[in-house]
């Protein structure tokens, strides 16, 4: 355990906890299977990992969330015939590097029906990608090569980080470059803006929708936040896959579709700064892309932090307090 993050490791629990909740409050029910795979071992392990006392503040939290789910999704307890079972899985991480952002899944194979949930535990960034000279952000998130020459650009950067690192023998350090943010970062946002800027032109309605689909999510989810004492519920329903009815059993709330951008409106720097891009689009979606280093040590690769400053007025949020 002790090799993975501290925040992995809430994460992860969180997770367990609310497939648990899911399966303890379904069984009575409907029919209800776990899949056991390794995901769902190593969120066991992580729940395990913490006391008792905090055990039971993680299934609270997810009860609430739980409880208010089964409101709205009446498909979770209701089955067309006893051969409906409903599976419960846990995703393996590497999901969400093709778009997938959600962590446990409760899917019905007979109705051709699942739902998903990002499970959060006290943080709301969307995804930490990175930017070297090898990596085409524009294919991997896009679908849209990058050009010769942004490779061209930040290559020139990116070398000589790794011509740095490489005479170090790996120990030198990013303070020991000075104004670092001056001469590393901002000529590689630099890059990364005009060429996302490049690729939205080039491909006029498409970009922007395939931007929030790869840091949002292709597939439709529910979002749960465990904060310290209130569980946050935010529903990404951009393809209008969730909230449905079950025969004549109709959901006790309704979810909104989302309108997916179709413009990319601006990118600028964030006020005084030198790290942070806002990237805003049309439909009341905007994005903040902070850059960083990952180690005090010096390495060809940046990793961006990146959070979702706003949304359309119309995604549905829902904060449950516990007392």
């Amino acid at each position: 355990m002790a090799k993975i993050a501290t925040q992995t490791i809430n994460g992860k629990a969180f997770e367990f906890a609310l497939l648990i909740e899911f399966l303890e409050r379904l069984k009575i029910v409907t029919s209800v299977s776990v899949i056991e795979n390794e995901s769902f071992k190593t969120a066991q392990k992580c729940f395990l990992s913490f006391k008792e006392k905090e055990q039971g503040n993680y299934k609270l939290n997810a009860s609430f969330a739980v409880n208010f789910l089964l409101d709205i999704e009446p498909r979770l307890s209701n089955g067309v015939s006893n051969k409906d079972v409903l599976q419960l899985e846990i995703l393996a991480d590497k999901a969400g590097q093709i778009g997938d952002v959600r962590d446990v899944l409760a899917i019905r194979s007979l109705q051709k029906w699942e739902i998903g949930i990002s499970a959060k535990n006290n943080h709301r960034a969307v995804k930490h990608s990175r930017l070297s000279n090898d990596i085409d952000f524009g294919q991997k998130w896009l679908g849209f090569p990058c050009s010769t020459e942004y490779f061209k650009e930040v290559g020139l950067i990116f070398d000589n980080l790794a011509k740095l690192r490489t005479a170090s023998k790996a120990t030198q350090k990013w303070n020991t470059l000075g104004d670092y943010h001056t001469s590393v970062y901002v000529p590689i946002l630099d890059a990364f803006k005009k060429e996302l800027l490049r690729l939205d032109k080039e491909n006029p309605g498409v970009v922007a929708e395939h931007l929030i689909e790869y840091l949002v999510g292709n597939k439709d989810f529910y979002k749960v936040i465990k904060g310290s004492n209130k569980v946050e519920i935010q529903a990404y329903n951009l393809h209008g896959t969730l909230n449905l009815s079950f025969e004549n059993v109709k959901p006790k709330a309704k979810v909104p579709r989302l309108k997916l951008p179709n413009r990319l409106i601006e990118v600028v720097y964030q006020e005084n700064s030198k790290t942070t891009l806002l990237v805003t689009l049309n439909e009341g979606w905007q994005i903040s892309f902070r850059i960083h280093n990952a180690s005090s040590r010096i390495e060809p690769s940046l990793k961006f932090d990146i959070n979702l400053v706003s949304a359309p007025h119309s995604l549905f949020s829902n904060q449950l307090f516990i007392s």
